[in-house]
This record gives structure tokens, C-alpha cells and sequence, in this order.
């Protein structure tokens, strides 16, 4: 998912989403056509079309795929277990699948200009924040009202400054942070009790 073409990867659904959160990270909205699309997944534009029908249907595919694909791979749901995995999660999250996240920021900043994406991302972050409220639960933390909301914004917040390029070490340091300021490690009978 790092930005290169993907011929030969399959014609199947999911080749198309990925090849459409790819050209919005690389061209953003404007650059999303059926054909770009077809050409990054290495087929035909009609395959594009027969999947999805439109070119709305297609970005709410692929808004939906990326936060799923985001939740599983950042660990949200299942909080790992000390602070080193956790940041190391977040950063190769971003380091490896940066084009995820700046599909879903472009969603999120077009949704302003385009009121019928405005569901969507507000189902985005609620799915992230049932996520992390899952995980914090786990650990035994956030179960105040808004806790969970809080704490994924400030995690939104450095990931937004990744992408931007600031100051690496500092985010770093803030992820782990954060980490701290959510309760420190999860102990094995955090976990278990929680389960």
C-alpha cells in the first residue's frame, strides 16, 4: 500500500479500493476517476463501473475499507500490551501504510466541501473511537463519558503530524505519552479480568 502500481494484484473488489485510496493519496479527489482507478489496478475502467456503479459509491467503498483496514493494523481494538508496541504500532502504521490515513484526511477535509460525504466521516470516527474505547476497556481506563473521544483525538493529532513531516522524534515521544497518560501497560490481569 505504499504507492506503487499494484498490477497483477487481482481484479477482485478490494484491488479497486485499494487502487482508489492510492490515486486520492497521490491526486487527490479531483484526480478519482474510473479510469485512474482502472489504470493503477492494472485493468479495464468497466470493471471499475460493474463494482461500484458510481463514482460516490466507490469513495464510501473505500472510505469504509480503509478505517477497517486502519483499525486492524494499528491495534485500537486490542491495545498491546506495553508502550514500546503501541508506539511502534502508530509509527509503522503510518510508515508502511501512509496512504490509508491521507486517503481518510482528504475524506475528512472534502467532506466540508461536499455535505454528502459528511455520514461517512462521521462514521469513520465513530468507528475509531469504538475501536480505541474497546481497547481502552481492556486496559481498564477511559470508561468516563468522552474519554475515549479525547484520547483518540490527540492519537488523530499525531498521526496528522506524521504525515505532515513534523518533528518525528517529538510526535514519538508524544505517542508514548499518551501511552503513559492512558494507564501505563496493560498487566496481564488487566487483560484476563477484562476479557
Amino acid at each position: 500500500m505504499n504507492g506503487e502500481k499494484h498490477k497483477g494484484y487481482g481484479t477482485g473488489r478490494e484491488a479497486l479500493l485499494v487502487a482508489t485510496v492510492h490515486v486520492v493519496a497521490r491526486k487527490g479527489l479531483r484526480g478519482l476517476t474510473f479510469r485512474a482507478v482502472a489504470e493503477q489496478a492494472g485493468v479495464n475502467n468497466t470493471l471499475v463501473a460493474h463494482h461500484f456503479g458510481t463514482r460516490d459509491a466507490l469513495i464510501k467503498a473505500a472510505l469504509d475499507w480503509s478505517v477497517q483496514q486502519s483499525i486492524g493494523l494499528s491495534q485500537l481494538e486490542k491495545l498491546p500490551a506495553t508502550e514500546e508496541e503501541f508506539c511502534e504500532s502508530i509509527l509503522a502504521l503510518i510508515a508502511e501504510n501512509p496512504d490509508l490515513q491521507i486517503f481518510q484526511y482528504e475524506m475528512i477535509l472534502e467532506s466540508r466541501r461536499r455535505p454528502e460525504l459528511a455520514e461517512a466521516v462521521q462514521q469513520l470516527y465513530a468507528s475509531y473511537v469504538a475501536a480505541f474505547a474497546e481497547g481502552l476497556r481492556r486496559i481498564g481506563f477511559g470508561q468516563e463519558e468522552g474519554a475515549a473521544q479525547a484520547a483518540f483525538a490527540a492519537l488523530d493529532g499525531l498521526v496528522l503530524q506524521l504525515l505532515a513531516g513534523v518533528d518525528r522524534q517529538g510526535v514519538e515521544r508524544s505517542i508514548r505519552y499518551l501511552w503513559l497518560a492512558l494507564g501505563g501497560h496493560v498487566s496481564a490481569g488487566a487483560v484476563g479480568a477484562a476479557n
